[in-house]
């Protein structure tokens, strides 16, 4: 929630430029009228870097997520880079259509992903939360401000990615100066709301104590056991495979980001003309986008001779580096749009032109040391407790398990009973699997997915 009002306050002088700025540009367009072309163009080439990285870090874990779930329900142990060219191939040829088609895949699965989480809310809320009741902790100041509260707001600005991009579709969009704004603001709204609820309800399932406890034990896996313990393991089955379509709708998402930010390069001369052209049939940025999934292709080929590992290090250190990215974006265009403003006094809004984008780029600012922090071991250690989780899944799963295992495990379902023995509470802990971190909370449901547009 507090998350949500910083970039509120980002969003409107954002959407303030984009009335007066006619370009599909975004960061780059805002920076560079704000704050001069070199200023501009180094903005561009910085979202290009930042964009790259975290749609290489979301490949990372699609890998890592479909190797483990195929292997789950007894497919072959297959490396994760295979998987991840498999998702790349998909991403390239949506992207490459016309945008209408990548809108339509998304609006599906999107669709799929936020309802099983609004059935796991309305389950919680139905039931009065877990053996303490429903939360309270979120009206508490002392327990808001508790931990390392910089920190968290990073991760959940990381989950918000994808939601400044309703600026690069401007050419596509029918009155942009309408409904970008519109759009940026009811973005942030719907996704702050989703996020705040389903965060509250998974506290409530377990209680503020025992949830801090979870978290830090299985954080990967938190929301798989959640889900589980309130609608049963066909619904933790069916959110498993939802999480790897989020994550293929989050490579979309950025992949037509980047492909619209290299075609107004193109046109603006920071890249070849080349790039500025539109397929024929389709009208896409065909150029552009498959020079981004020949990059992204490479990435991931260099990330797979070097053995890196999918969750601790492509996806960890990527996703770091794209927050922190966003992070330096944002903040040059808050800068921006109150230096365009005070030299051309083309808006004589007060709150939308000096005082939102003044508090946004305090707020934002104020970030990017515990961004920082990021690289100082948390990732690290977020990595090690989601890549063990997987190790746990898969050592299990990678023999074929008898005929009466799977009998059993039929009939515990259909009791909906919980095994609470060691054993049996390791076997179901192997079930969970790698959170979605800072998306991926896009994906949204969960600790979503970097945020799609």
């Amino acid at each position: 929630m507090i998350c949500c009002v910083v970039l509120m306050l980002f969003a409107v002088g954002y959407g303030a430029m984009t009335r007066h700025v006619p370009e599909a540009g975004a960061f780059y367009a805002y920076v560079q009228h704000g704050l001069g072309r070199a200023n501009g163009r180094g903005a561009a080439y910085l979202a290009l870097v930042t964009y790259t990285a975290v749609q290489v870090a979301v490949y990372g874990y699609i890998g890592a997520v479909a190797a483990d779930l195929v292997q789950h329900y007894g497919g072959p142990a297959l490396p994760w880079w295979l998987w991840a060219a498999v998702a790349l191939a998909g991403v390239g040829l949506l992207g490459y259509r016309h945008i209408e088609l990548s809108g339509k895949v998304l609006g599906v699965l999107l669709l799929c992903e936020v309802g099983i989480v609004l059935v796991l809310d309305a389950a919680v809320i139905a039931r009065g939360g877990g053996p303490s009741g429903l939360s309270t902790a979120l009206l508490q100041p002392g327990q808001v401000g508790s931990g390392s509260l910089g920190l968290g707001l990073v991760f959940a600005i990381a989950s918000y990615l994808g939601f400044e991009a309703t600026a690069i579709f401007r050419d596509e969009a029918r009155d942009p100066q309408r409904t970008i704004p519109r759009a940026t603001y009811i973005s942030l709204i719907v996704i702050g709301g989703f996020y705040t609820l389903s965060s509250w309800a998974v506290v409530s399932a377990w209680g503020d104590t025992e949830a801090v406890k979870a978290a830090g034990t299985d954080p990967g896996g938190m929301l798989l056991t959640t889900m589980q313990r309130q609608l049963g393991a066909t619904a933790a089955d069916i959110a498993e495979v939802l999480l790897m379509t989020s994550l293929f709708a989050a490579a979309l998402s950025f992949h037509n980001v980047l492909a619209r930010y290299g075609f107004s390069l193109g046109a603006s001369g920071a890249l070849p003309l080349r790039c500025s052209s539109r397929h024929e049939r389709h009208g896409s940025p065909h150029v552009t986008s498959v020079l981004q999934s020949i990059s992204a292709a490479l990435f991931v080929a260099v990330c797979a001779a070097f053995r890196m590992d999918p969750v601790t290090q492509v996806f960890a250190w990527l996703a770091g580096t794209a927050t922190l990215g966003v992070l330096l974006l944002m903040s040059l265009t808050c800068l921006a749009v109150i230096v365009y403003f005070r030299r051309t006094r083309r808006d004589p809004r007060f709150w939308h032109t000096l005082a939102a984008p003044g508090l946004g780029l305090l707020a934002l600012g104020r970030q990017l040391p515990p961004a920082d922090r990021w690289f100082d071991g948390a990732g690290d250690r977020s990595g090690r407790h989601t890549r063990r989780g997987l190790r746990d899944r898969r050592t299990p799963r990678a023999r074929p398990a008898p005929a009466g295992h799977r009998g059993r495990r039929r009939a515990a379902r259909s009791r909906g009973r919980l095994i609470t023995s060691p054993e049996a509470g390791a076997r179901s802990r192997s079930r969970g699997q790698p959170g979605r971190g800072p998306r991926t909370q896009g994906g949204r449901a969960g600790a979503p997915a970097p945020g799609r547009a």
